[in-house]
């Protein structure tokens, strides 16, 4: 099963989301403007009052983690391609018999 990728907004888009909320317009219609989940957005407002909003890219990493996420996604191909590799190797073994 594939893992459905979390959608990541800047710190300035979100901002800017907020600010039309705090400016009169209701959470429900900035969020359906925007393509958001109301209750994103809502959150998102809460985050602002408390100071506490941050973007996409606002977690600091580490070259190490970087090499290591680096190196899974590397593992992860690699397995695919094996696998790849078996059921050829399969296929090809019972064509000859």
């Amino acid at each position: 099963m594939k893992k459905i990728p979390r959608q990541e907004y800047t710190t300035e888009f979100k901002e800017l989301a907020v600010k039309r909320v705090k400016d009169g317009q209701t959470a429900g219609a900035v969020a359906k403007d925007l393509g958001l989940i109301e209750q994103t957005l809502r959150n998102w407002v809460k985050a602002a009052a408390a100071d506490k909003l941050t973007g996409a890219g606002a977690k600091v990493v580490t070259p190490e983690q970087m090499e290591l996420s680096r190196l899974r996604a590397e593992n992860a191909r690699l397995k695919r391609e094996c696998e790849i590799l078996k059921k050829a190797t399969a296929y090809f073994a019972r064509d000859t018999v």
